[in-house]
């Protein structure tokens, strides 16, 4: 049998958000605020990743959050146009070898291309930092633009910013192209946020203990799942029979990225459990779920041995 690691533990997961802006940079809430939203709607830890201005810092101290250290970088490409690389950078304490301070200013600029990009990429992972591919519809980059990118940890599939203002980066868009090259990259849901509508709307759900180092050693290998709402309990291959099992949901879907996604639903009501053969073929299978209000979860893949 293989279990997604998200689901090896039966303790219950902690709710993150790892893409927040405030008026640190051109977000609309202070960061006290933004905080105190995320706490109001049950988080345990966020990352302010406000533009290129690191945080480590609690701004609202008497909330009970762990804030992680971060930041979000962007690069222009040169040519017409929204085309972009953003990184969104987190990390551990300065005390284990983050490499940037309270405020330290990132780099910004052009890039040829992905492969100029590559070099300010290595510079976060050299400084203890683990990254994310931010809004690849919105920063208008198809895979082949950042396919050959190496050492980020993951991608966003969900951003309730691009969402909610232009209905882009919703539903995991060129995330199986990069598993179909066998890259091992995870998939994130986050925010983004703004404006304060744009807040608490997607986040994952990390196996760990409520511990930094915890935490992000389970994101960076995939011990968890990404939401807007729906809860998945679990997802595992059994001999070639996969299964999926979740909140009461209207659908349930099984994607590998050479073969149409196979749906399963239950026109009488809700479903809360799926199975699917799995060809001899499938490299990898991911899982997804969508409820009765449309909103999604998604899996992390699992690797087929």
């Amino acid at each position: 049998m293989q279990r997604q690691a998200a689901f090896i533990s039966k303790a219950k997961p902690l709710k993150g958000a790892l893409h927040c802006h405030t008026t640190r940079s051109d977000g609309v809430g202070s960061p006290e605020e933004v905080i105190k939203k995320h706490v109001a709607n049950g988080y345990d830890f966020m990352a302010i990743t406000d533009h290129w201005y690191y945080n480590y810092k609690n701004f609202a101290p008497g909330e009970n959050i762990l804030i992680v250290p971060g930041v979000e970088n962007a690069h222009s490409l040169y040519g017409e146009g929204i085309h972009c690389f953003h990184t969104v950078c987190i990390g551990p304490s300065a005390e284990d070898g983050n490499g940037y301070g309270q405020e330290f200013k990132s780099e910004t600029g052009r890039v040829t291309d992905q492969f100029e990009y590559q070099r300010i990429l290595d510079e976060y992972h050299a400084n203890k930092n683990m990254t994310i591919y931010c809004h690849p519809e919105w920063s208008g980059t198809p895979a082949r633009d950042f396919d050959h990118l190496t050492g980020n940890f993951a991608m966003e599939i969900w951003n309730s910013g691009c969402a909610l203002e232009h209905e882009m980066d919703t539903n995991a868009a060129y995330w199986d192209e990069l598993l179909m090259q066998n890259k091992i990259i995870y998939g994130v849901a986050s925010d983004d946020g703004h404006r304060m509508h744009q807040h608490c709307v997607g986040w994952v759900m990390v196996s760990a203990k409520p511990e930094l180092n915890a935490i992000l050693d389970s994101l960076k290998n995939g011990a968890f799942y990404s939401s807007c709402g729906p809860e998945i309990t679990d997802f595992y291959i059994d001999g070639k029979t996969a299964v999926l099992e979740c909140s009461p949901c209207e659908k349930i879907y099984f994607h590998y990225g050479r073969y149409p996604t196979r749906i399963a639903r239950n026109e009488d009501g809700p479903i809360s459990r799926a199975e699917f053969t799995v060809p001899d073929y499938y490299r990898y299978l991911r899982a997804s779920v969508m409820d009765f209000n449309g909103k999604r979860a998604w899996t992390n893949p699992i690797f087929i041995k």
